[in-house]
């Protein structure tokens, strides 16, 4: 470039043109973020997503809402109402008192843990907290037997109102049964749904005879 030496650019020439970064085409949505909406509108929609799979558990169907958009919100709300509701029954003992608050918790979340390492060693094709997600919200059913179960409870304890909580009882954790294998068993090996039914069935079956068996102090 020996022939460039002598060229010179005069200052007063202006430099025209526009210098720009291309970019592709957004929409607005692309912009938005949750970490600029009010804490109002979070929580509603928080909200209306648990509320939403409340209603899947309610009329189990098949539908992946509970293992797409998976959370733990609403068994941690389920579990704590009837680890609340379950404390301070009498037992058998009278100097033993009912299941109380940790017990009943501890209970449920490893019962739910034991039952999701059961489906992953079988070979499930979900992940543990989308078992764990469906499980605790099939708990659902039971919470309002037991919610149920107390009201009958105020009105006396004998023969008819254990016939009464009985039958809404075994109704609603067949209930809780279905609505936890209609979302659960697809996701497992077809020769190894009964190893993962059956453990599912043992787990609402305790939390059922927890409920069955509280009689206030």
């Amino acid at each position: 470039f020996a022939g460039l030496a002598d060229v010179s650019i005069a200052e007063d020439i202006p430099v025209e043109g526009e210098i720009t970064i291309p970019v592709g085409s957004h929409s607005p949505d692309e912009d938005y973020s949750t970490l600029d909406e009010p804490v109002r509108d979070t929580i509603m929609r928080d909200l209306k997503a648990v509320g939403k799979k409340f209603v899947h558990v309610m009329y189990p169907k098949k539908s992946s809402a509970l293992l797409r958009d998976w959370d733990l919100w609403g068994p941690l709300v389920l579990c704590v109402s009837l680890a609340l509701m379950l404390q301070g029954g009498s037992a058998d003992s009278k100097e033993d008192g009912g299941p109380q608050f940790a017990e009943v918790f501890v209970i449920i979340w490893f019962g739910a843990v034991v039952i999701t390492l059961n489906s992953k060693l079988l070979g499930g094709t979900i992940s543990f907290f989308q078992s764990l997600c469906v499980l605790g919200y099939c708990v659902l059913p039971l919470t309002v037997a037991m919610l149920v179960c107390r009201l009958v409870l105020l009105a006396g304890s004998g023969t008819v109102s254990f016939i009464i909580r009985l039958i809404v009882v075994v109704a609603m954790f067949a209930w809780s049964t279905l609505a936890s294998t209609a979302f659960l068993a697809d996701s497992q090996p077809p020769n190894r749904k009964a190893l993962v039914v059956y453990p599912i069935f043992l787990f609402y079956f305790v939390i059922s005879w927890m409920i069955l068996t509280f009689t206030p102090q």
